[in-house]
């Protein structure tokens, strides 16, 4: 057998089990979406004909602070997470990767009001999903982003952001821009405001 042939048929066994892989992958990514969409239809089941269940799912979703992080976090451990063809896709690194900067902080209202240059582009302290985008008193353009601990972080007095509700923001990324050298902060779980100091470097 020639050098070529071995070659071809190396390169033809190599991209069969390349396929084979992704079938695979597309194969458990459709079972788990089914377990997915059984589990909802079993809860809106039970929810239509048990006041009990929906009272108590109205609570835990509506009323309490509903963690879309342990969600993710439960969805990657159990069903092994929502990108099924990950290790096919190039790695590419984010092009805004930053630290937070800030000159001075001082106490304001449930926060802390951090001096940054004028029109600072905000990086991300934590990882998380984007749970509220808009205005907030006292705070002006909000974005609240909640960390995988449950800890929602406030960003305030933001002029421009292009991430959207629901995004999964890593930590670093771009959040937006503030409107001049002042950046607000608030950190609070379950509806209860935490003492900055604790998580701010």
């Amino acid at each position: 057998m020639t050098k070529e042939e071995i070659l071809k048929k190396y390169s033809k066994k190599e991209n069969n089990d390349v396929k084979v892989k992704i079938m695979n992958k597309i194969k458990s990514f459709a079972l788990r979406s089914l377990a997915v969409a059984s589990l909802f239809l079993i809860l809106a089941t039970i929810c239509k004909y048990n006041n009990d269940y929906r009272d108590i799912i109205y609570k835990k979703i509506y009323l309490d602070n509903f963690s879309f992080t342990q969600v993710k976090q439960f969805y990657s451990k159990y069903l092994g997470g929502v990108s099924f063809l990950d290790k096919y896709v190039l790695d590419t690194k984010p092009v805004f990767n930053e630290n937070l900067t800030y000159y001075e902080k001082s106490r304001y209202y449930d926060g802390v009001k951090l001096k940054v240059d004028n029109n600072y582009l905000i990086p991300s302290i934590e990882s998380g999903i984007v749970v509220f985008k808009g205005e907030k008193e006292h705070y002006g353009n909000v974005v609240i982003i909640q960390g995988m601990d449950g800890v929602d972080i406030w960003y305030g007095n933001i002029s421009t952001s292009n991430i959207n509700l629901y995004d999964y923001i890593e930590e670093g990324s771009f959040i937006g821009e503030t409107i001049d050298e002042t950046l607000y902060l608030v950190y609070s779980k379950g509806g209860n405001i935490l003492n900055y100091e604790e998580y701010l470097n």
